[in-house]
């Protein structure tokens, strides 16, 4: 199979870890009753060589773990309309910026700590500091996000919480494909490591290979990546 980058991007990358070549692997719209392993068997295996990492979105992970909702299932308490209105909009996605993504931040995250890191924000933003909400939240709302213009349909009617038990999915992933596994969150800013399958897998080197998303998040349906030491 000859891979090729997404528009825009780079198939190779110099990291501190060496040059590594990055083949994303485009794939059918993943959907809640699809099965992972499957789809590793489908569009992965063939492909993946000795000493290759691969590299997981974990948007299709909380898919298949029932973790993305219809907006229209979703109903919106009064405290995730208000605190929605305060939250920065980022260029590169929603985030928890609209009454249906707060609301699954008040159910992963909790009132009493919503509550807390609201107001820690709040002061925060007095003296110029941003990102406080987050950074008390957690990765469980960072990783919570809604549909954007760019979003593939179905999902441009949805909203998602981070997968469930990150590491433990990618250990058993990787034990099915035979190879270690990172479930990465990539955008045009950073790359966030959720889960990976073993614990002694430095998360540098996923944050620097995938530092310039190569997987992109428009329309493009690569939701898998094989890293290869070049």
């Amino acid at each position: 199979m000859h891979f090729t980058p997404n528009e825009g991007k780079e198939l190779t990358i110099t990291t501190d870890f060496g040059q590594f070549a990055r083949y994303p692997i485009k794939t059918h719209v993943i959907m809640r009753e699809d099965i992972l392993e499957d789809v590793l068997d489908k569009y992965v295996r063939e492909h993946i060589e000795e000493g290759d990492t691969l590299f997981i979105a974990e948007k299709i992970v909380a898919i298949t773990q029932g973790r993305a909702f219809r907006l229209d299932e979703i109903k919106v308490s009064r405290l995730a309309r208000f605190l929605c209105r305060f939250v920065y909009k980022p260029d590169y996605g929603i985030g928890i910026g609209r009454p249906e993504t707060m609301e699954l931040c008040v159910r992963e995250v909790g009132r009493p700590k919503i509550l807390f890191a609201a107001l820690c924000s709040a002061i925060g933003k007095l003296f110029g500091k941003r990102g406080v909400f987050y950074k008390i939240c957690g990765m469980k709302a960072r990783a919570i996000d809604g549909p954007c213009d760019y979003t593939i349909p179905p999902y441009n009617n949805y909203a998602k919480m981070a997968p469930l038990k990150p590491d433990e999915a990618a250990a058993g992933l990787s034990d099915y494909i035979g190879y270690d596994v990172f479930i990465v969150d990539a955008n045009d800013i950073a790359c966030t490591v959720l889960g990976k399958s073993r614990k002694n897998l430095p998360t540098a080197f996923a944050e620097q290979v995938f530092r310039d998303n190569p997987l992109d998040q428009s329309d493009q349906q690569t939701p898998l990546c094989i890293v290869r030491k070049m």
